[in-house]
């Protein structure tokens, strides 16, 4: 056991340099200037907005609609030019994000029922997140002038009778059906809280995984290009343990590296992490048992663990199939791919509507049961979990026996992965 520590602690050491504990500090820093930024941007949307209006009517419906620009969060600055090019002129050189020019007869033709237009225009002098909040809060305005006219509108001809049912006379409730639960509530509200939960896990999966494999691969290949695997291996220590020590030390630092990288993108995303909420939402989710139990995050933890193993004990048998630290780099790509593929079909489209032959694709894949362990777990379905982690056990044992075969042998220190004249791939021993 203490040649297996000492051991360990070698390969830590190797992996954790000073280059790489400089890289994830300046990394660190930029996600929390980036999530600086983003919070001012998203202080600028919510701040009051310059807004420039040209009124040519001067009727009470016109001066309504001026008050709800006012109560929408908008400053109003109120022109007094005579023409709507002067108006235009002015607003562009007063810093407006937008202008407002309600015409002449606007209040007429509304009291006689037609449709007036009410012209604005955007000052486009950047492009960020607060620039895109002018005009959606000002739709926002105008359906709600148009909602209080129509009502205002059918108060007087139909007096006595609430407007709401006659312009929505249908109602509906909402519904969510989890197994045997019944909820009122909002499906999109809900889905959306499922996927927040579900957002970081595939992220956290994939920086472990591709981060940790190609330090083991890059590790394994240096030390065969610098000729001390070949020491390494007539030291009187267990080859099996020169394996596991690998993947192990990979492990941890790539645990290391994507808690470091997790903490960076929360700063960074800030509130555009979080799903939309409404105050019911809450205990909707609660009693319908969408929440993470002791057992869940278990069962998670587990599912995560073997699908590090599996990519580690591959990472280990292509690291001893690269001839130098150079085309090492290169054969990172195959876990890459093996990791991208199922978290793209799974973050974008629902399992059970995929056909046959993906779900097939995604099964086979080790590194797809995670992604599909957050949804299954949520919704009290353990049996999907409970074969996958059976799977990647089954998987990484198989990748174990391989590599420990392998170093068992000195064919550790003869095979390579090449390319041959016509272009093939071929193991070379």
């Amino acid at each position: 056991m203490r040649k297996f520590m000492n051991l360990l602690k070698k390969e830590i050491k190797e992996l954790l340099n000073v280059q790489l504990i400089v890289s994830l500090l300046f990394t660190l820093s930029l996600f929390y200037f980036m999530g600086i930024l983003v919070q001012g941007e998203k202080e600028k949307m919510a701040a009051p907005q310059e807004v420039a209006i040209l009124d040519l009517d001067g009727s009470s419906v016109a001066q309504g609609l001026a008050q709800g620009l006012s109560s929408a969060n908008f400053h109003l600055n109120k022109l007094e030019e005579k023409s709507k090019e002067e108006a235009i002129e002015k607003a562009r050189g007063s810093g407006a994000s937008l202008l407002v020019v309600i015409p002449s007869g606007f209040g007429e033709a509304v009291s006689s029922f037609q449709s007036p237009e009410i012209e604005t225009y955007y000052f486009i002098r950047g492009v960020s997140i607060s620039s895109t909040g002018a005009s959606g809060v000002l739709k926002m305005v105008i359906a709600a002038m148009n909602d209080y006219l129509s009502s205002s509108f059918l108060k007087d001809k139909v007096p006595g009778v609430d407007p709401e049912r006659l312009k929505n006379p249908l109602k509906n409730r909402d519904f969510v059906v989890v197994k045997d639960r019944i909820e009122e509530g909002s499906p999109a509200e809900v889905i959306n809280f499922l996927m927040s939960q579900s957002t970081f896990i595939p992220i956290i999966l994939m920086l472990i995984i591709i981060y940790s494999s190609q330090m083991v691969i890059s590790a394994v290949a240096m030390e065969k290009e610098n000729k001390t695997l070949e020491t390494l291996l007539t030291c009187p220590i267990n080859r099996n343990y020169i394996v596991v020590t690998k993947m192990l030390s990979s492990g941890l630092v790539g645990l290391l590296t994507a808690g470091i990288y997790m903490i960076g993108l929360r700063n960074y995303m800030g509130e555009f992490g979080r799903a939309p909420t409404s105050g019911q939402l809450t205990p909707v989710v609660e009693r319908l048992g969408l929440v993470f139990t002791p057992e869940g995050y278990f069962f998670l933890g587990v599912s995560l663990f073997f699908a590090i193993l599996c990519g580690l004990a591959l990472a280990v048998i292509l690291g001893v199939l690269a001839k130098d630290l150079k085309s090492a780099q290169s054969l990172v790509m195959p876990i890459t791919l093996l990791v991208l593929i199922p978290y793209f079909l799974t973050m974008f489209s629902d399992f059970n509507s995929l056909s046959f032959p993906l779900k097939i694709l995604i099964w086979a894949i080790p590194f797809s049961h995670p992604f599909l362990a957050t949804q299954n777990i949520l919704l009290a379905n353990y049996p999907p979990v409970l074969y996958g982690i059976l799977y990647m056990f089954t998987v990484f044992a198989i990748l174990v026996l391989l590599a420990a075969r392998i170093f068992s042998s000195d064919r550790v220190l003869t095979m390579k992965l090449q390319l041959r004249r016509k272009g093939l791939m071929g193991i070379r021993m």
